[in-house]
């Protein structure tokens, strides 16, 4: 590996600023954060499958098509979803006073959003709220971003590394969000990356569309998508490499650092799940194919009843190889191997003899590995979720309130 993890987030990445502010859509947190580069980036972004799409995240969409953005305001605390024109205008509107502060055109603001679906926009606390979040734009701004997008968050999710591309530094750094409503497809999550590579716009979506698929559409806390999610990631070039280009050593080096920020991101939004107390890692290995391999996993991650049988630390192997039955994965169930941690509970599809206890205690811990052998193929995938717990339900029963 060509790189390291450094301290911070998206403020990592030299020439990035950021900052998060306290507007008044939640009574006390940080509730609005900017994320900026003077200079123009090559930008790309992955959204919801949902066909119900929040009025920031249009907007957004649209902006992207052109390739280029100087960065994006996003608020926590209302999602704008499900507003109907207004919704669209008060979106344009928070990207105006973005962009009427920083000097810049209004259509290289992006904008994003969430929180409660179907409430109107108080745009008299949300526009003076995003003026005073440009006003406090800083290069160590980037945690205050990272809490000021949280919702039922309880930590705060960032990552960055360095790499080395043909002799220049490069640096790609990120902050996300998300706790509920996550399920692979894009979950009900934000996520906003930054890089100084030199990159041109469709190769960036390129690699940002490949990363997605192996990290955050490999994360479930409870089968729900919503109307917001999106990763955006913008690039400054700054760093002054020879432009990446798809197919070649670099863009490999790239994508695999690209791949370190996304992966700690979407395994804090798994390990920080609403009501969570495990983190529940899923590894399907040798699989027909890489498709087999990724729908097998996101469904052994994804049931509820193995979800609860760990929250229980119940060892209820036949939960896992049935979620893999019913996955759509082509495999031979009477060659399937599984194993709890280091403890195999299953081979060849039958049971085994094992310590209870001992398989107890391992689901006891803050992260539990499942490892599913289909014998079949050479091909893997991890996915990430948690247990299901009482506090999930009290949590979703009282959401607005």
């Amino acid at each position: 590996m060509k790189f390291k993890h450094i301290s911070g987030g998206i403020t990592a990445v030299p020439g990035f600023l950021a900052s998060g502010v306290h507007a008044g859509l939640k009574k006390e947190k940080l509730d609005m954060a900017v994320i900026y580069n003077p200079k123009q980036c090559s930008a790309a972004g992955v959204f919801t499958t949902n066909v119900v799409k929040a009025a920031p995240l249009l907007l957004t969409m649209d902006r992207l098509a052109k390739g280029y953005s100087h960065g994006v305001v996003v608020n926590a605390g209302n999602a704008n979803a499900c507003n109907g024109p207004n919704g669209m205008e008060d979106a344009k509107a928070m990207a105006s006073a973005a962009a009427k502060e920083l000097g810049i055109d209004e259509e290289q603001m992006l904008v994003s959003s969430t929180g409660v679906i179907g409430e109107p926009m108080p745009m008299d606390i949300v526009l003076p709220g995003v003026i005073k979040a440009t006003k406090e734009l800083s290069k160590d701004g980037g945690q205050a971003a990272a809490e000021a997008i949280m919702t039922t968050d309880l930590v705060l999710k960032e990552s960055a590394v360095k790499l080395q591309l043909a002799g220049k530094t490069v640096t790609i750094g990120g902050l996300a969000k998300g706790s509920g409503m996550i399920h692979p497809n894009m979950a009900t999550m934000l996520g906003f990356i930054a890089t100084d590579a030199v990159i041109g716009p469709e190769t960036l979506k390129k690699a940002l569309k490949e990363v997605v698929d192996s990290t955050y559409n490999m994360i479930t806390v409870d089968g729900d998508t919503s109307t917001n999610d999106s990763v955006v990631m913008l690039a400054s070039g700054d760093a002054g490499n020879t432009s990446i280009e798809h197919g070649t050593e670099e863009y490999n080096v790239f994508l695999q650092g690209l791949t370190e920020v996304c992966t700690k991101l979407a395994q804090d939004i798994a390990k920080d799940g609403e009501g969570a107390t495990t983190l529940l890692e899923v590894v399907v290995k040798n699989a027909p194919t890489i498709i087999d391999a990724r729908k097998a996993a996101k469904a052994v991650v994804g049931s509820n009843l193995f979800k609860c049988a760990v929250y229980g630390r119940d060892a209820n192997w036949g939960r896992i190889l049935c979620a893999v039955g019913y996955s759509g994965a082509q495999f031979n169930p009477n060659e399937v191997d599984i194993y709890i941690g280091e403890l195999q509970v299953a081979e060849n599809g039958g049971a085994l003899p094992f310590d209870e206890e001992k398989a107890s205690a391992i689901l006891g811990k803050d992260k539990v590995t499942v490892t599913v052998d289909l014998k079949t193929g050479d091909h893997s995938a991890t996915a990430w979720g948690c247990d299901l717990t009482y506090k999930y339900v009290e949590i979703n029963g009282s959401y607005r309130t």
